[in-house]
């Protein structure tokens, strides 16, 4: 199962309300291929959720990944962080052997 935290659930909420996008929107989580680490991972908004999908709901807050990239995010923990530094999510990636400074690509 992929995860968020509060305040993630709180901030994909915020922006699916301000862009008023509709009540079936789900976050759409994934990895590709590519980034300094070997894959990076993907959010969007999506509005339809295949058979396949893995789905869970946090909240009012439907999260979708497909077969493949759940391979690689399962167990994953979302976080929203607002700092000095900058704001964005997080991945809690159990399954990375190793992450880039940056937090946005790792390896398995």
């Amino acid at each position: 199962m992929i995860t968020l935290t509060e305040r993630a659930a709180k901030e994909v909420r915020r922006i699916i309300d301000e862009q008023r996008l509709s009540g079936t929107t789900v976050l759409r989580v994934g990895v590709k291929g590519g980034g300094c680490s070997g894959f990076s991972y993907t959010l969007g908004f999506d509005d339809k959720i295949a058979e396949t999908d893995q789905v869970a709901e946090i909240g009012d807050v439907k999260v979708a990944c497909d077969p493949k990239s759940f391979l690689y995010l399962s167990g994953t923990q979302i976080d929203f962080e607002e700092s000095l530094m900058g704001r964005g999510f997080k991945f809690g990636n159990p399954n990375a052997a190793k992450s880039c400074g940056c937090g946005e690509s790792f390896s398995v």
